[in-house]
């Protein structure tokens, strides 16, 4: 029986592989894919603010617009406050 001491070591240990991750609650279970298109919009969107960079991908705009719609399909299923 193996005693785990920490989070991480519940993620890998000697001589193993990295076991997956349980998603977060926070992440209310978006994918990474999601996630990552909004990272890199919000990057964007950064460089646009301070170094006056507005190019516009199209292909990034469609991505954003259907990461958009999985966030607001995953925040319907969210119980009212």
């Amino acid at each position: 029986m193996t005693i785990v001491t920490s989070p991480l070591e519940n993620l890998c240990g000697p001589d193993q592989a990295l076991s997956k991750e349980a998603p977060d609650a926070n992440e209310f279970g978006l994918g990474p894919e999601v996630w990552r298109v909004l990272a890199r919009c919000h990057d964007l969107r950064n460089r646009g603010e301070y170094e006056g960079d507005q190019s516009v991908d199209e292909r990034l705009l469609a991505d954003l617009i259907h990461a958009c719609k999985i966030v607001a399909a995953a925040l319907s299923k969210l119980p009212a406050v």
